[in-house]
């Protein structure tokens, strides 16, 4: 009988609703203010996991992606648990890369939460979220789902309620857009007033009562002029009936958030050979419902994180 043990997993992508980016800290990073939320959009990992004396990672992609965070995120996890064995993974790309959805963010999430449940081992909320770190700035968002604030690097996850079932429609038109000249280029405009600014109107829209919401997003004033392909798909959403329109990340991808799904049906014919996807919001229920049915012959309950019904 095979000691392999397998699951199918999906790894949803976020939106940033809002996105304020505030000063330079002394560890070279910048504060930040954000609201993350996860959407439909998705990857798909298999993963398969047998006990060896030894520790092999083999992940097929086939992008080729180097350095890739799914197989750096496995060794990660193995050390942490003191664990060897062979780990076998296929990952089949649907986000798109350096789109500002968090792609390979959620993909390394994945492993950090189904690699203890297949080696039956515990790695508690707190481990995970410290290994996380050591990924990626938004990596630990994924160890949590639904909608959460992010301050400091981003990492600083906060809960917020979950909202409304929205339907969005993202348009990732492949632009490459350079992170590190968005924020060189956005750093002068950084005053200390300006940070003051910020910080009482993202607190008004994280509170959100009797205020109108008016999200935003730093990083359009310095990437829409070098791009302004980009600026125009934003006026484009407008138009075809999105309540709001915004960049994600630092680009390229924007979105926008439509009353229905045959409003976006009509929205989509306005991009023609342009990648656009009709998402959905995921809340955080749901997003847990999601993980445990993908692990549910591997663990015991329905706890968070997933614990393995293996462990001892």
């Amino acid at each position: 009988m095979s000691d392999t043990r397998r699951v199918r997993l999906r790894a949803l992508a976020k939106l940033n609703l809002d996105l304020r980016v505030l000063c330079q800290r002394p560890d070279g990073y910048h504060e930040l203010r954000t609201i993350f939320q996860t959407i439909s959009l998705a990857d798909r990992i298999e993963m398969a996991f047998t006990p060896r004396r030894k520790t092999t990672v083999k992940l097929d992609d086939e992008l080729a992606i180097p350095d890739n965070l799914v197989s750096r995120a496995a060794h990660f996890a193995l050390d942490a648990m003191r664990a060897a064995g062979r780990v076998e993974m296929r990952l089949t790309k649907q986000i798109p890369m350096g789109a500002g959805l968090g792609g390979g963010s959620s993909d390394a999430a994945a492993v950090l939460l189904a690699l203890p449940v297949l080696a039956g081992r515990k790695l508690d909320i707190e481990k995970l979220s410290e290994l996380a770190q050591q990924l990626g700035s938004d990596v630990g968002f994924f160890l949590l789902g639904g909608r959460a604030v992010g301050i400091g690097r981003g990492t600083e996850l906060f809960p917020l309620p979950d909202g409304p079932a929205q339907k969005a429609l993202v348009v990732a038109p492949g632009v490459h857009v350079s992170t590190p000249r968005a924020y060189r280029d956005l750093s002068p405009r950084l005053t200390s007033e300006s940070q003051q600014n910020k910080i009482f109107s993202f607190q008004s829209q994280v509170w959100g009562r009797g205020v109108e919401w008016l999200p935003r997003n730093d990083f359009e004033e310095v990437v829409f002029p070098q791009h302004p392909s980009l600026a125009a798909i934003k006026k484009s959403l407008l138009r075809s009936g999105a309540s709001m329109a915004l960049m994600t990340g630092s680009g390229s991808a924007l979105f926008g958030l439509y009353p229905d799904r045959n409003r976006i049906s009509v929205a989509l014919q306005s991009f023609g050979a342009v990648r656009a996807f009709p998402v959905s919001f995921v809340t955080r229920s749901r997003y847990r419902r999601m993980w445990w049915r993908a692990l549910e012959e591997h663990i015991t309950g329905r706890t968070w994180p997933p614990q393995s019904r293996y462990a001892r």
